[in-house]
């Protein structure tokens, strides 16, 4: 199992994840047409070539998905109950079709949880970045992992 249980994360861990991906064509439009998002910046050259942008831009759904997808091999692969929640995602840059992605992820806070002995809370600051080292995202995930040892009750 690749993941880590909730003993195995320290406060300041990072990660810097092996799995690269060079986005395509194929994925931007899969993940317009599978959430039904029509925005012409995604799907159609020709109004993505009148934008500021010149070009087809990648749909933010897919890099947050990615980054998070990435990261999961390393830290919560079998060892997830659940994702209690995402926030403060960002995009402070756009992503383009041929763009290679990669991601890194430090451990901001544990803390155990108060009602389940088996799990303790793990929050996760998730970055992603392009082939020019630019900031394309950023989220906190927060996660009940598995304990390696549950606490016992008193």
């Amino acid at each position: 199992m690749a993941g880590r249980y909730y003993e195995d994360w320290a406060v300041g861990d990072r990660i810097e994840h092996e799995i690269r991906r060079t986005v395509t064509v194929t994925d931007n439009l899969l993940i317009s047409t599978l959430t039904h998002n029509p925005q012409p910046l995604h799907i159609d050259l020709e109004a993505a070539r009148a934008s500021e942008f010149g070009q087809i831009l990648v749909n933010g759904t897919f890099t947050f998905a990615l980054m998070v997808g990435v990261s999961v091999g390393d830290t919560t692969l079998g060892t997830l109950v659940a994702n209690l929640g995402y926030d403060k995602v960002t995009m402070p840059a756009p992503v383009f079709i041929g763009d290679t992605l990669r991601a890194e992820t430090e451990i901001l806070e544990l803390r155990e949880s108060l009602s389940r002995p088996n799990a303790g809370i793990v929050t996760f600051e998730h970055t992603m970045y392009n082939q020019r080292n630019q900031l394309v995202c950023r989220s906190l995930r927060t996660a009940l992992v598995k304990r390696r040892h549950p606490k016992k009750d008193k």
